[in-house]
């Protein structure tokens, strides 16, 4: 079976990669060997915020009666849910293959492989295109820890269909802070082990403070510093051994330790984390075959494997090649109050040459002032003290990835701090609070930086 191109997993970063270079009149396969749609649309970002919704609805319950409703207290049905979420996954899975038939895209289930002659083996199959993908994303890890094999992981937490009445959750990225924030809302006692003093390493401190904060706040137990040495199966659950003979017992633990790329039957060079190693057109080591995406360990969000698959479409087969531009990549961690951020930290910033001009606020937002209620907005800017450039937007409160995906766009453009302090501020809104900031908080300087190391 011979094709243009042959894309190897049948994510978002795929799918897109080869619905493009169906439509510059390629013929393409794409091959999977479990669902279409990946782990953003089938285990991940798609049921973890719809499970965000759910919990965020609980907090909107209690608020209901500051604003003058009779609530009777609502209770939480998590088959309910699983059902509603297996639905719309189902769902979405069909647009996906919709789309890829619509497209031309052959589709081709089952594991693939790599032969030595650069083919494309699926089962008795044999496929061969002068230009293949490998799309395959990532998996927990599940060797992080000894014993940790028997946890659960963020793919088990998405298919359950009763919740725990205690949880531990180890790690403290992305998916632990958010599953914590959630399953604390929906009446399961949480505790969150982490190695670092705050969660969330790599984001700002602002962030990642205000972070535990607001999991403290919700009744989350945080334990810094402290992540089991083993774990075993013990009772009706789970021992973490936390050394110096202490022994937790936990009915349900969350192994969030983070993700490894998907490169078994590959036979590509690898980077000392396991990732496949790529140059700045996403080459790999062999003639022929890219990869985007998550299985190159690079910027591990979806919108960034779609950005990567179409361009490398365009510019195999398109008029024009081009690349993606990873330097100002926005994200966001949907615990609730959700964070959002769009370029680099203090410290990178600070690393990379820049001085810096610093304005941050926070204050308690009108919905919850109203109500008496403790969560707070924080906000930051970092501007470039040399050009005035607003290098960074950093945002903990509601509504923070809506707000700071729209002010991303005036990064990508340049813009600068007098741009933001000539806008006219829409009232009355968190978002205004941007273009509200006058007051200098603090400057940094690189030397200062130095000097403090």
């Amino acid at each position: 079976m011979d094709f243009d191109f042959i894309v190897i997993g049948a994510g978002s970063g795929g799918v897109a990669a080869s619905r493009r270079a169906a439509s510059h009149g390629a013929r393409v396969a794409i091959v999977e060997g479990r669902r279409v749609g990946g782990t953003c649309v089938l285990r991940g970002c798609v049921p973890k915020k719809l499970l965000m919704y759910a919990a965020q609805l609980g907090d909107a319950f209690r608020e209901a009666r500051g604003y003058g409703w009779a609530v009777e207290t609502p209770a939480f049905e998590m088959p309910r849910w699983a059902a509603a979420k297996a639905a719309e996954t189902t769902r979405l899975e069909g647009i996906y293959r919709q789309l890829l038939a619509g497209s031309g895209v052959t589709l081709i289930e089952g594991h693939a492989q790599l032969d030595d002659a650069g083919a494309v083996c699926v089962g008795e199959q044999r496929l061969t295109a002068p230009q293949v993908l490998v799309a395959t994303g990532s998996a927990p890890v599940t060797d992080s820890i000894p014993g940790i094999a028997a946890c659960a992981t963020s793919d088990d937490l998405l298919d359950l269909n009763e919740l725990p009445s205690r949880a531990a959750i180890i790690g403290g990225g992305f998916i632990a802070v958010e599953f914590a924030s959630m399953l604390v809302r929906l009446g399961v006692a949480v505790d969150l082990f982490y190695r670092d003093r705050l969660p969330l390493r790599g984001f700002d401190q602002m962030l990642r403070t205000a972070a535990a904060a607001e999991l403290q706040a919700a009744g989350v137990q945080l334990h810094p510093g402290s992540v089991p040495t083993q774990i075993q199966r013990g009772g009706s659950g789970l021992l973490l051994l936390m050394g110096e003979d202490r022994v937790l017992d936990f009915p349900w633990v969350l192994n969030a330790t983070g993700r490894r790329p998907n490169t078994a039957g590959l036979g590509l060079a690898l980077d000392e984390r396991g990732a496949v190693l790529i140059d700045a057109d996403l080459r790999t080591s062999r003639p022929g075959v890219c990869a985007i995406g998550d299985v190159t360990n690079r910027v591990n969000l979806t919108p960034v494997a779609i950005a990567e698959g179409r361009a490398l479409a365009d510019s195999l087969f398109g008029p024009t090649p081009r690349r993606v531009d990873l330097s100002r990549v926005p994200s966001a961690v949907f615990m609730l109050p959700p964070i959002a951020t769009v370029g680099p930290t203090e410290e990178a910033a600070l690393a990379a040459g820049h001085d810096l001009h610093v304005y941050e606020t926070d204050f308690r937002p009108m919905k919850q002032a109203f109500i008496g209620g403790t969560e707070r907005t924080r906000m930051k800017l970092l501007v470039d003290a040399a050009d005035d450039r607003v290098l960074a937007v950093h945002m903990v409160g509601a509504d923070a990835p809506e707000i700071v995906q729209s002010l991303a766009v005036a990064l990508t453009a340049g813009a600068t701090k007098a741009h933001f302090d000539q806008t006219i501020a829409m009232h009355p809104t968190a978002a205004e609070e941007f273009v509200l900031l006058r007051t200098l908080s603090r400057s940094l300087t690189t030397s200062q930086a130095l000097a403090s190391r």
